[in-house]
């Protein structure tokens, strides 16, 4: 391995989500639409479908491959839910979640102040991930966001 190589390539963090979606290329397009997303690749097979593709929102990048059912490789819709969310920080929640359900997310928790101090709101996207819109807007110690917490019956 060269000297000169990164061990996490540039413009990537640690960890990096990777999304399995059923139409990979209609998802490509609602991250576009929906929170700003530019596509950065895009590798198609011969059947049509993508093996892999990068897109960055913000100041990260995400990953995304169709499924692959005959690798037992499936997304959120095959498998009837999703364990995971992605949590995505933006400067304004509000605007990205009328965004997102201009662009065909469904809302689960409208945005509204949270106790711990961010404007978030829930959302399901058009592939069944889970995106947890987010403004940070108060920084605020662990009791404090406990006394919040217990307040709000948490």
């Amino acid at each position: 391995m060269s000297s000169n190589v990164k061990p996490i390539p540039e413009g990537y963090h640690s960890v990096t989500p990777y999304l399995i979606v059923k139409g990979a290329a209609k998802a490509i397009e609602f991250y576009k639409q929906a929170f700003g997303a530019s596509e950065r690749t895009r590798m198609a097979r011969p059947d049509g479908r993508i093996g892999h593709a990068d897109i960055q929102i913000g100041d990260s990048r995400v990953m995304l491959a169709d499924e692959f059912p005959e690798m037992n490789i499936l997304g959120p819709e095959s498998l009837g839910n999703t364990s995971a969310m992605i949590h995505l920080y933006v400067e304004d929640a509000d605007a990205v979640a009328k965004k997102a359900l201009a662009a065909g997310a469904r809302e689960i928790r409208p945005v509204q102040d949270q106790f711990y101090g961010d404007r978030s709101g829930m959302f399901a996207d058009p592939f069944g991930h889970k995106w947890n819109i987010s403004t940070h807007k108060e920084d605020l110690s662990a009791e404090e966001i406990g006394k919040r917490a217990a307040a709000a019956g948490h």
